[in-house]
C-alpha cells in the first residue's frame, strides 16, 4: 500500500472535475493481493446456518454474504456427495447373516462362499470410494463496492479425490477466496490442512496437496479413463447435502459437446449426464463401469422445464490442466484464437465472399490483443484449422459420425502453441500461422489475486470495472452506457482497464460531488487513463495546480 499526502481544491466544469494540488492531500493505492483458490462446482455453503445455492456453484454451509446473480443458467455445485446406497452398505446385512449362521450342511456352506465373494467385491468397492474425500473451506470474499475491506467469512463443503503424488483434484469454485482448506477421508474423524497448488478458473479445476503422511496411509489414487460414449453408465460420488457420509448416484451419458462453464465463463468440452448432482458434489469424481474416473462433477442446469441435467468435466480437460501445470510450474489457462466468428450457412453470403464450397466460418471481429490480429482480417473465412476442415456451421469432425464446435480444436492447444489456419481472402486461398494465448478481458470475470485494486484521492474512490463489481452494484446502478461497453468492447492492449469513479466519500474537500458514482474516468489532465496503476502514476507525477478528471 502506497500513501501520499496532498491538499486538493475542487471545481467542476460540465463533466470535468478539477482538483487543486498543494502537496498535502491523502492518496491510498492498494494493489491486488495474490491468493489461490480451488473449488468444486457443487459446494455446500453455510451462511447464518441456512444453506443456499449460487448460480456459479452450490455451497454447503455459508456465513452471511451477498448473493451473486449470474447471467448463465448453469449452476456450479460445491459438494461432492450423492444420494444413494453404497455396495458396502448393502453387504452389511448379508455379512451379519452369515456370521450368525451356525448350520454346517452343504447348502449352508455354499451360501457362505457366495457371501465371501460378495464381501470381497465390496472391499474392492470400498477402496474405490476411499479415494474420495470431503473438502471443508473457509472463504473470505472481497467487497468490490468497498475494496479496502473484505466481507464476513463463511464456510462451505465440497468434494475432492486423490490422483497420486500427494495431490488431490477438486473444483476451483470450491476454494474461491479461500483462507483455509481442510480435507477429511472417508471413515476418518481427523481433518487435515490442504494447500492449494493451482487453480484454473476457466476450467473450474483446482489442485490441492496434503503434506501429512498419515493422511496418505493406505491411499490408492484413482485412475483416469477415456472419454465415454453416449449411453455409457456413469456413477457420481461425493458429499452432497442430505447427510455427512459419502453418497453415490448413477445415470448415463446423455451428451458430449462444447459446454459453457458457468464459473469460468468459458466454453470447453463437457459431459452431460442424468445422474443426480447436488450441492456438495462439486469436485467429486464420476466413474465408468470399469472403475475409472471419467471426469469431475461441477455444475447442473436448473430450470422448471428440465430435470436431471448435470455436467462433468471430462478427463481431456483435466489432463490439459495438469499438463499445463507440470509444463509451467503454474497454471496459465486455455488459449484463445481471439476472433469473433459467424456461420456461413447462407448461400448468398458464401457467394459474396467468393467461397465456392460449403465450408468455413466468417471472421467478424479480431481482438487487438491477440496474435491473430497480425494475420487475420475482418471478412476472412477460416476453412481449416491444422488441416482439419471447418464446416459452414462452425463444426469439425469428432470421433465417428459426430461433429463438435470448432472451439474444441482450439481448446486442445496450450498457451504459446502455433496453429495453422487455412483461410479464403477475397476469393484466394492461403495459409497463415497464429500463436494462441489466453484471452485478454477488458472487464475480467475474476480478479487476479482475488483482491481488487483501488485508489482514493481526496475522498474520490477509483477502481477497475469487473464483473464481480457489476454483480455487487447491480446492473441498473452501473448505467447502460458503461454496461454496454463492458459487454461488447475489446481491450486495445494488454493491461487496459476501465477505471471508474465508484463513489465519493463525503467531505468538505469534495463538496458538491457526493452524487457522483459508477462513472468511467477517461482522462486526467488531458492524458488518457490506461489502468488504475497508470492513474496512480499520473497523480504522483502531477505538477499542475489542479487535478482535472474527465468523466
Amino acid at each position: 500500500m502506497a500513501m501520499a499526502v496532498a491538499n486538493c481544491c475542487f471545481s467542476v466544469v460540465t463533466s470535468t472535475v478539477k482538483f487543486r494540488c498543494c502537496l498535502s492531500s491523502q492518496r491510498y493505492l492498494a494493489t491486488s493481493q495474490h491468493s489461490i483458490a480451488s473449488v468444486t462446482c457443487k459446494a455446500v455453503v453455510n451462511r447464518r446456518g441456512s444453506p443456499r445455492e449460487h448460480k456459479e456453484g452450490v455451497s454447503h454451509k455459508k456465513s452471511p454474504g451477498k448473493p451473486k446473480d449470474r447471467r448463465s443458467s448453469l449452476h456450479d455445485e460445491d459438494e461432492d456427495g450423492i444420494s444413494g446406497k453404497r455396495n458396502a452398505q448393502k453387504s452389511q446385512p448379508m455379512a451379519f447373516k452369515s456370521s450368525g449362521a451356525q448350520r454346517k450342511d452343504k447348502k449352508e456352506f455354499k451360501f457362505d462362499m457366495k457371501e465371501q465373494q460378495f464381501e470381497q467385491q465390496n472391499l474392492k468397492d470400498a477402496a474405490f470410494l476411499d479415494a474420495v474425500v470431503k473438502v471443508y473451506c473457509t472463504h473470505t470474499e472481497p467487497d468490490y463496492s468497498l475494496p479496502w475491506q473484505k466481507q464476513r467469512q463463511y464456510t462451505s463443503t465440497g468434494s475432492a479425490f486423490m490422483i497420486g503424488n500427494g495431490k488431490l483434484l477438486t473444483n476451483a469454485h470450491c476454494v474461491e477466496y479461500y483462507t483455509q482448506v481442510k480435507v477429511k477421508k472417508r471413515g476418518d474423524d481427523t481433518k487435515y490442512i490442504a494447500k492449494v497448488l493451482a487453480r484454473g478458473v476457466d476450467c473450474d479445476i483446482a489442485l490441492l496437496s496434503v503434506e501429512s503422511e498419515e493422511f496418505w496411509e493406505g491411499a490408492e489414487p484413482l485412475e483416469f479413463g477415456h472419454l465415454p460414449r453416449l449411453q455409457d453408465s456413469v456413477t457420481v460420488v461425493g458429499y452432497p447435502l442430505g447427510g455427512d457420509t459419502i453418497s453415490v448416484t448413477k445415470g448415463v451419458v446423455s451428451r458430449i459437446e462444447v459446454t459453457s462453464y458457468a464459473h469460468g465463463s468459458s466454453d470447453l468440452l463437457g459431459i452431460q449426464i442424468d445422474a443426480a448432482i447436488n450441492p456438495g458434489n462439486s469436485g467429486g469424481p464420476a466413474f465408468n463401469d470399469q472403475g475409472e474416473c471419467i471426469g469431475v462433477a461441477f455444475q447442473v442446469y436448473r430450470s422448471e422445464e428440465v430435470e436431471n441435467i448435470g455436467y462433468v468435466i471430462p478427463t481431456t480437460v483435466v489432463s490439459h490442466f495438469l499438463n499445463d501445470y507440470e509444463r509451467n510450474e503454474k497454471y496459465t489457462g486455455f488459449p484463445s484464437l481471439g476472433v469473433m466468428l459467424q456461420k456461413l450457412e447462407n448461400p448468398a453470403l458464401r457467394a459474396c465472399l467468393k467461397v465456392q464450397s460449403n465450408e468455413g466460418v466468417l471472421v467478424r471481429r479480431v481482438e487487438p490483443t491477440s496474435d491473430a490480429n497480425r494475420v487475420l482480417k475482418e471478412g476472412d473465412v477460416i476453412v481449416s484449422f491444422d488441416d482439419v476442415h471447418v464446416g459452414c456451421e462452425g463444426t469439425v469432425p469428432f470421433r465417428s459420425n459426430e461433429r463438435i464446435a470448432f472451439r474444441y480444436l482450439i481448446s486442445q492447444k496450450f498457451a504459446g502453441d502455433v496453429a495453422e489456419l487455412g483461410i479464403i481472402r477475397a476469393g484466394s486461398f492461403m495459409k497463415v500461422q497464429a500463436v494462441l494465448n489466453p484471452r485478454v478481458h477488458l472487464v475480467p470475470y475474476h480478479v487476479d489475486g482475488g483482491q481488487p485494486s483501488y485508489l482514493i484521492i481526496a475522498g474520490l474512490v477509483f477502481t477497475p470495472l469487473s464483473e464481480p463489481l457489476i454483480e455487487e452494484e447491480c446492473e441498473g446502478s452501473i448505467g447502460l452506457k458503461l454496461l454496454a461497453k463492458s459487454r461488447y468492447s475489446l481491450a486495445r492492449f494488454k493491461g487496459e482497464q476501465i477505471v471508474i469513479l465508484s463513489q465519493v466519500l463525503a467531505n468538505e474537500v469534495n463538496f458538491g460531488y457526493e452524487d457522483m458514482s459508477n462513472q468511467q474516468v477517461l482522462k486526467l489532465n488531458g492524458t488518457q487513463i490506461k489502468n488504475i496503476h497508470h492513474l496512480a502514476h499520473l497523480v504522483d507525477s502531477c505538477k499542475n495546480r489542479y487535478l482535472v478528471f474527465r468523466v
